[in-house]
């Protein structure tokens, strides 16, 4: 489901009979749960909203989901690989790895 650019991931309980969801795409915790899919979309959008109304009472910018920055520990030969590999491309150590990580059709546009 998707609110306002706000997505959820939504699990059923089913001895309960409920559905439970949580906002995956911000680092602040926004839950939410219904027994139906009506209930249950209603209290995704009202959560976001509070949570909106949340952060504007006390001055706040909403958490943005992602900087764009992601660190990722490897071991010192993969390292090592990765910048020889890199640099025999003659490209930075970012931009190769960006390129590995987009999807083909991705890099071509």
């Amino acid at each position: 489901m998707t609110y306002k650019g706000y997505q959820a991931r939504v699990d059923l309980d089913e001895e309960a009979g409920i559905f439970h969801g949580e906002v995956i795409n911000t680092r602040d915790v926004i839950t939410f749960q219904g027994s139906s899919v009506k209930e249950l979309k209603r209290a995704f959008e009202d959560s976001v909203d509070d949570y909106l109304d949340f952060c504007a009472s006390r001055g706040e910018d909403p958490d943005k989901p992602f900087s764009g920055k992601i660190l990722v520990r490897v071991p010192p030969e993969l390292h090592r690989r990765i910048m020889t590999d890199a640099k025999r491309e003659g490209k930075s150590l970012n931009a190769y790895v960006l390129e590995k990580l987009q999807p083909k059709s991705a890099s071509a546009a």
